[in-house]
């Protein structure tokens, strides 16, 4: 007999700090930087670029903490897995995570790479290039793994942008494995086509043990090959039960159980900055779907906690998301 879940959402990811500056598409030429995407980073570069870029503010981040920040303030209850070294930035990830409401126990690194940072560059457009210094959140393994957690969450979420070393794919692996035998769901963001170009066959493998799938349409193209976006997400829900394709300025596509949905974009009085908003879509859907509201209601909490992303710097939102679903 599967027993009551006891929190809707774990999320599994990157535990990082980011530090967000406005710039202009002078800097991001000069620095050699692509454009609204995001690129790895070493230790050498990071303190580099950190000593060039504008004045900027400095928040906890990561892209499944962001979504657990989110679900947290639409109401949900959840948890984190991440993996921080035991010194400042550390100290700091913990605190603003646990203060907003999200379990976090997960043990720190005590040697090794210091805590991970996110170098977000904003221009005018309200774009944003991330440089990311992975430090000890990819050191992330299975050990790290609360089994017991994993079993009392409806959807364990995973990041796409941990899924680097191989110690970080077999814990993904097993997490699905423990929540499934528990009959619970399993989620997967995408995060980023640099991520699935990197790890194409194994992101196609992993998408079988996944049961709802968040993708951007560039990363739903880069991992089914179709750069039309209807084909792509027809190929995408061909691998997975429930997908969920964002599609910018057009809103998102959601294909469960054989039914397609249209979600409109929510109304942005001012587009600041993109940081987070897949992060914040996310939590909506995921908030809806443990909360037993049907797809289209599920996908307009997603368009409307992306609104509130995007409608002022930083990735979490300064605003109740309980609140403005009313």
């Amino acid at each position: 007999m599967i027993q009551p879940a006891t929190i809707d959402v774990l999320g599994v990811g990157n535990a990082i700090v980011d530090v967000l500056a406005e710039t202009d598409d002078a800097f991001l030429t000069a620095e050699g930087i692509a454009k609204g995407g995001m690129t790895l980073i070493d230790t050498l570069r990071a303190t580099a670029l950190y000593s060039r870029m504008p004045a900027g503010i400095e928040m906890s981040g990561g892209s499944a903490a962001n979504t657990m920040a989110g679900i947290a303030s639409l109401g949900g209850s959840c948890a984190y897995i991440g993996k921080v070294a035991n010194d400042q930035l550390g100290e700091v990830f913990a605190h603003d995570i646990r203060a907003i409401g999200v379990g976090f126990a997960t043990k720190p690194l005590t040697d090794g790479e210091p805590t991970a940072r996110c170098l977000i560059l904003i221009t005018p457009d309200a774009q944003r290039s991330m440089n990311t210094f992975l430090g000890a959140s990819s050191f992330l393994g299975e050990g790290d793994l609360d089994a017991d957690l994993i079993r009392s969450a409806s959807v364990t979420y995973l990041e796409g942008y941990l899924f680097d070393r191989d110690e970080a794919k077999a814990a993904f692996f097993a997490a699905a494995k423990i929540a499934h035998a528990a009959g619970r769901k399993v989620a997967l963001t995408l995060s980023d086509t640099f991520c699935v170009a990197r790890h194409h066959a194994e992101f196609t493998q992993l998408v079988s043990h996944v049961d709802i799938l968040f993708a951007n349409e560039g990363e739903a193209a880069a991992l089914t090959g179709e750069a039309e976006f209807t084909a792509a997400v027809k190929a995408l829900s061909a691998k997975c039960p429930t997908v969920c394709v964002t599609h910018g300025a057009e809103g998102s596509v959601i294909v469960s159980g054989g039914q397609t949905h249209k979600i409109a974009a929510a109304p942005v009085a001012q587009l600041v900055d993109t940081t987070g908003a897949g992060d914040l879509y996310a939590a909506g859907v995921l908030y809806g779907i443990t909360a037993g509201l049907d797809i289209p209601a599920a996908g307009r909490i997603g368009s409307t906690a992306a609104a509130e992303a995007i409608s002022h710097v930083g990735p979490r939102p300064q605003q109740s998301l309980k609140a403005l679903i009313g």
